[in-house]
């Protein structure tokens, strides 16, 4: 099987220890009177009968009657319990959004395809739990808990009313999507070099917890930002009612098999999706395809479009990526990888058919083979579906 070499980091998490406090044992009260216990040779001691105590009397009753009301009440459905089966989290999550938040929400969000409202929403849940004045106290404010220095790059006056402030909620979302869409700008260029691999949505909310240097030196999601990006992509589930479509996965999907085959033979050696690698054995996703095909083999493009990426990268080699314009109003781009040279630059328009390059092994490869993938607004998909069955 040939394959793309993957690499592996590795998180640690601090631990740290409790102190527990010891207790020195009490002592009772001394006895007054030590002579007060003596007693002649033969002589009985009469000890007073002790009667129920108060607790006896008083507070016992009283639990015992409470207990069997609450059993009554349990028995016959009149008592309800705070864990309720089937009391989902996404009722109480939007309930704590304002209904007038939803469109300035909804608008703000299409600035690019890689915000949703939905994960527009978790982000500011995660920051500020929609409360304006959360983070008052460290110097951010507003829902998207802005600092002075953040909102002079990204704020503007969003709703129209003639000032803008980190505190209007419709200026503070759309200055969060503008801030999200740059950042998605900076690594979807750098995931398009091949610097950096993985989904576009998560890059993009690490680059917002630690920067895009930080992602660019660990070529993926680096440590620090993980524990981020998987609680805002979870908070992201709860507000899919937000979204105009209702659905999160709309984006994955193929829209046809409307690609020509970019080389002459597709023989699968390593197809899309989770796989473990056979060298270094770390089971990640495979985000493209993997065709076998001799060394020096043509490569040609898959559909009309538009060069947008030819050069050489550490990690896929010689790599092209052709933008081939909107289908159904996503963006759809293929890329060429390993490839053993260039036969196209950046800015050149092609068609179906249209040489690319070569077949090789540059980068981090096996041997010779081409790496294709299809990229539909952002997001890895499946190859396969897209490419015409007699291709």
């Amino acid at each position: 099987m040939i394959d793309d070499r993957l690499e592996e980091t590795e998180a640690t998490e601090p631990g740290g220890e409790g102190e527990g406090r010891r207790q020195e044992p009490s002592t009772g009260p001394a006895r007054a009177g030590g002579s007060a216990d003596a007693r002649q040779p033969g002589q009985s001691v009469k000890r007073p009968r002790r009667g129920p105590g108060p607790f006896t009397l008083l507070v016992l009753p009283g639990l015992v009657a409470l207990m069997g009301v609450a059993g009554f009440l349990a028995l016959t459905g009149g008592l309800s319990s705070p864990w309720d089966e089937g009391e989902g989290d996404v009722p109480s999550a939007t309930a704590r959004v304002d209904a007038s938040y939803v469109p300035w929400l909804r608008k703000a969000a299409s600035a690019c395809t890689v915000v949703t409202p939905s994960l527009l929403a978790a982000q500011i849940d995660r920051l500020s739990g929609w409360n304006n004045d959360a983070g008052a106290l460290s110097g951010e404010k507003g829902i998207a808990a802005f600092t002075d220095a953040g909102w002079r790059t990204w704020g503007k006056d969003g709703d129209g009313n003639g000032r803008s402030s980190p505190r209007d909620p419709a200026d503070a979302m759309a200055a969060l999507a503008r801030q999200d869409c740059s950042l998605a700008r900076k690594v979807t260029d750098l995931r398009t070099e091949g610097v950096v691999s993985g989904d576009l949505v998560d890059l993009t909310l690490a680059a917002y917890a630690s920067g895009t240097d930080a992602v660019r030196k660990a070529g993926r999601v680096p440590g620090e930002a993980e524990a981020y990006v998987t609680e805002v992509k979870s908070l992201s589930s709860h507000y899919r009612a937000f979204d105009p479509d209702g659905s999160g996965g709309a984006a994955n999907r193929a829209a046809g098999a409307v690609l020509a085959a970019p080389v002459s033979t597709l023989t699968v050696t390593s197809p899309f999706g989770a796989r473990q690698h056979p060298l270094t054995g770390v089971t990640k996703v495979h985000t493209g395809v993997d065709f076998a095909a001799p060394q020096g083999a043509q490569v040609s493009s898959a559909a009309q479009g538009r060069v947008v990426f030819a050069a050489m990268t550490k990690a896929y080699g010689n790599r092209i990526v052709v933008d081939h314009g909107s289908i159904g109003g996503k963006r759809l781009e293929t890329t060429y990888s390993h490839l053993l040279s260039l036969q196209v630059s950046v800015g050149q328009a092609v068609e179906a058919g249209t040489p690319l390059g070569l077949v090789g092994s540059t980068g981090l490869s096996t041997g010779p083979h081409l790496h294709f993938e299809v990229i539909l607004d952002g997001h890895y998909t499946d190859p396969l579906p897209w490419l015409s069955p007699g291709a």
